[in-house]
């Protein structure tokens, strides 16, 4: 996970750009202060979870869980039939943990076009293409706020 941790984070910009278009969620400690985000798009007709991030001192406590769940209640206003997003198969706080929060690995024949396109740009940055996966969770109609 070298490789992983090396990477930048996602610039400001990205960040913001999200916010604008109320795509990104923040979640605070008591005193105000961000200990968690995640940040969607709009890929081949899904709500795409970009990045979930949750700081390792607040793991463990359903922060990650519940901003996922606030993107099915966004997605679901906004007639969007699913969450998607790619991650690592085989690390405990990613693939396993995404099904134990309703999502399902996509078979090769499932793939969408921008799903194979996000899977390809991450095997161009270095990561394993064996360890990479895409997975979808479903969004029931009009989910309450």
């Amino acid at each position: 996970m070298t490789l992983v941790a090396d990477m930048p984070p996602l610039p400001v910009e990205a960040l913001a750009a999200g916010q604008r278009a109320g795509r990104l969620w923040v979640a605070t400690d008591p005193a105000d202060r961000p200990i968690a985000f995640v940040l969607a798009d709009l890929v081949d007709g899904a709500a795409h979870v970009q990045q979930l991030s949750v700081d390792p001192a607040y793991a463990r406590r359903g922060i990650g869980r519940r901003l996922l769940d606030r993107v099915a209640v966004w997605a679901s206003s906004q007639g969007l039939p699913a969450l998607t997003l790619t991650t690592f198969r085989s690390v405990p706080w990613n693939g396993p943990y995404y099904v134990r929060c309703g999502f399902r690995e996509l078979s090769g024949a499932e793939l969408t076009p921008g799903l194979i396109e996000l899977l390809a740009a991450e095997a161009a940055l270095g990561l394993d293409p064996a360890e990479r996966i895409a997975m979808r969770r479903p969004v029931p109609a009009r989910l309450p706020d």
